[in-house]
């Protein structure tokens, strides 16, 4: 609760915490907007495939343009501004630099950039979750190895949640159900970036005004993101995961103490202690009042009656045996928190998330029959989504990560709602993303990869 008086600290040192953010798009960018009224930070480095698109980016943000005009990193750190440009390896490398922002959203090029960031003995604040949710707690270990922090970014929901589910634990309460909300309907997963405004709720104008990305916006809504998130939850937390995918359950924010209960008590749980997503609007189509679809919650129970006594004598809203309650933050405000994350890190040596084990994955599933020669594009895309399953349940099937189906080539047949397999396609082994994925598996004790 002191991390802002620790920034404030830092700045009348003349000790910034140094930060290097590759990839400045929108979740980026939201973040930029929040660094000049930060105290006690400096944006040494941006890296961005496009120069031109990140000074934009900045201009759109409300950046005065002589911040961002520096010729060097080393020119940043003398002159406090900040340097743009496309050497990612520099920025990563430079030893003034404490904390990297991953904020590609490639989650092959996110491996690549913690790794070196690890490597160079640098702190990283990981927004690329779907690099995360394939290989999260192998990149975990590494980052213990090398004595950095690697962490969840604050902001986006899975770290939100975590933050949740640490406060019911450290209170004493036991973990019922934890998650996020999500505007759902089955047919969504077939979404495509053609479709995906229409069913999101924005207009094409809204879109382009915001700079908004259709194929990372359908991972939001086609269920790749949730079972993303769902992922990186729950191998951050320890909760289990459904045994077939999420169920998005229909609920206000009222009811979700109500859903969020085993099935034996009257919930949809297959037990205590799941992750799971909410869904905002009824089967349907009509929307719910007061739902859940753009926060996050945790509930929790009270295993005796004196906690029981004490819900109810303080308006506590629980389910009809007043045994589960759910706390709940009805937003999230994804890259204007991550913040946070830098600060936690950097003044802490603490993570707002990180992978403690391996409880989840995330397996593309074909949207629509695919045949020999087609190439997936990766989540969001036209090709397949993802589906949360149980780790072990992923390598027995020899389940293909959704962050690893990007440009890779299908080899058989795979009908439409069919999770492939790594012999489905022709994987490119030459990236250092498959070989971590490999060697998780080989160190978690799960058979080995296949190579195409």
């Amino acid at each position: 609760m002191n991390l802002h008086t620790k920034l404030q600290q830092r700045a009348a040192q003349g000790k910034p915490v140094r930060i290097g953010l590759i990839g400045a798009g929108k979740f980026g960018s939201m973040y930029l907007a929040q660094v000049p009224r930060t105290p006690g930070v400096h944006l040494a480095g941006i890296a961005d495939l496009s120069p031109a698109n990140a000074q934009a980016n900045l201009a759109r943000v409300g950046w005065d343009p002589v911040r961002s005009q520096a010729d060097s990193i080393d020119a940043a750190i003398r002159t406090g501004t900040t340097h743009v440009g496309e050497d990612w390896q520099a920025l990563v490398r430079h030893p003034a630099v404490d904390v990297i922002v991953e904020c590609t959203g490639h989650p092959i090029a996110a491996v690549d950039h913690c790794l070196e960031a690890f490597a160079h003995g640098k702190h990283v604040v990981n927004v690329t979750v779907e690099a995360d949710a394939f290989c999260g707690p192998l990149l975990a270990r590494k980052a213990a190895e090398a004595g950095v922090v690697y962490s969840l970014a604050f902001g986006d929901q899975p770290a939100l949640i975590c933050d949740l589910v640490d406060w019911a634990r450290t209170c004493g309460f036991p973990v019922v159900a934890a998650g996020r909300g999500h505007k759902w309907l089955p047919h969504f997963c077939e979404s495509t970036p053609e479709t995906v405004w229409g069913y999101y709720g924005l207009t094409p104008e809204q879109a382009r005004r915001g700079g908004l990305n259709p194929k990372m916006f359908n991972s939001f809504l086609d269920g790749s993101k949730p079972s993303i998130e769902s992922t990186a939850v729950a191998n951050a937390t320890g909760l289990g995961v459904p045994s077939n995918g999420l169920l998005y359950p229909p609920a206000s924010v009222e009811d979700i103490p109500f859903v969020t209960r085993p099935r034996s008590e009257g919930g949809v749980l297959e037990r205590k202690g799941m992750v799971e997503v909410i869904s905002s609007l009824e089967p349907d189509g009509r929307q719910i009042p007061y739902d859940i679809r753009m926060g996050v919650w945790v509930t929790v129970e009270a295993e005796t009656e004196y906690i029981r006594n004490c819900f109810e004598e303080y308006n506590a809203h629980t389910d009809p045996s007043g045994r589960y309650f759910t706390l709940y933050k009805r937003w999230h405000l994804i890259g204007l928190e991550v913040g946070v994350s830098v600060a936690s890190v950097a003044l802490r040596g603490e993570p707002t998330g990180v992978a403690i084990g391996w409880n989840a994955d995330v397996v593309a599933t074909a949207k629509r029959d695919l045949v020999p020669g087609d190439v997936l594009d990766g989540e969001g895309g036209y090709t397949v989504w993802g589906k949360l399953l149980p780790a072990d349940t992923s390598v027995q099937m020899g389940g293909l990560p959704l962050g690893l189906a990007h440009d890779v080539k299908v080899v058989r047949p795979v009908r439409k709602g069919q999770s492939l397999s790594w012999n489905d396609v022709a994987v490119d082994t030459s990236t250092r993303a498959w070989q971590v994925r490999r060697q998780m598996e080989e160190l978690f004790g799960a058979p080995r990869l296949k190579a195409a």
